[in-house]
């Protein structure tokens, strides 16, 4: 049988900020529910800015972006009270940025294919990929007992590969010898776009240490994507200057390669890798970023 459970004692007794507040019998952090909104605010905002960098599809990106994420956020939940919790579905502020992160992963799969399929087919993607992606959490993080506290396989790289997937087998011959000219921007679709890569740089920190231990595990997630995303952006900036003409910035690198260093980060990030760590691992990730946007994007359309 299902049940549906208002899961009161889901957050810890302790607030994540170590303000030593007594939180009583609800057992409910006054510090959990802003690391709840900044994710909510990356999903819908950041997420749907981010994709409006094409000239033909700035509408679209931004509304089928609020319907995709309104369904998988549902749809999540059912899926992990099935998968993780026995058939229970516990509702919780904790629950709640889970079912967000199910979300993010179709999002992420939805840059690969917008402008290619309409929104009852991302409607049908989304329904698909959420419970492929619940299974490969629970392998990972269940089974193989793997680190990744900020997701960056079961989310980022999986919803890479789907939305690649996806788009292979929509992809038709005859399409490369097409012009691509629906694939540039202006410069009000590269605007917006800077202003969703504003949203998701800012609030990375809490992505990433939303479901960390609170105390240390929690503070470390914090710090080292504070500096990992920093430390990107400096060589996203340098590199992207060095591979163009004239020494000229591409937007596309600056609005998608500054975000590497929180991805890259994200599986160690509650480990004692020290600021310095994580600087490399940021500076490295932005270098990559730029130089597979410059050199790969090519050979994948």
């Amino acid at each position: 049988s299902l049940k549906t459970t208002t899961k009161r004692n889901s957050l810890p007794l302790t607030c994540p900020c170590n303000c030593n507040q007594d939180l009583g019998d609800l057992r409910v952090s006054p510090c959990s529910s802003p690391v709840f909104q900044n994710i909510h605010v990356m999903t819908f905002l950041g997420f749907g800015f981010l994709m409006t960098f094409l000239k033909k599809y700035g509408f679209s990106s931004v509304g089928i972006n609020l319907l995709i994420a309104a369904l998988g956020l549902q749809w999540g939940t059912l899926i992990r009270g099935i998968l993780h919790h026995r058939q229970k579905f516990y509702i919780g502020i904790k629950n709640m940025i889970n079912a967000d992160f199910s979300t993010a992963t179709v999002l992420i799969s939805f840059g690969a294919v917008l402008g290619k399929i309409s929104p009852v087919q991302m409607l049908i993607m989304t329904t698909l990929e959420i419970p492929v992606f619940a299974a490969n959490e629970y392998l990972v993080g269940e089974i193989l007992k793997a680190t990744d506290i900020g997701a960056s396989m079961t989310i980022h790289a999986f919803g890479a590969y789907f939305g690649l997937a996806v788009a292979g087998v929509l992809y038709r011959p005859g399409l490369r010898r097409r012009r691509h000219d629906n694939e540039k921007s202006v410069y009000h679709s590269d605007l917006f776009a800077m202003i969703g890569t504003l949203f998701l740089w800012m609030f990375w920190p809490s992505f990433n240490s939303a479901v960390a231990d609170t105390g240390d595990h929690q503070y470390r997630a914090i710090v080292n994507t504070y500096f990992s995303l920093a430390a990107c952006v400096l060589t996203a900036f340098a590199f992207s200057s060095l591979v163009e003409q004239r020494g000229k910035l591409d937007m596309v690198h600056i609005q998608n390669a500054t975000l590497a260093g929180g991805v890259a980060v994200g599986t160690c990030a509650d480990m004692a890798i020290q600021p310095y760590g994580a600087m490399v691992i940021g500076s490295i990730a932005g270098i990559v970023s730029v130089l597979g946007f410059k050199f790969l994007t090519v050979s994948t359309k």
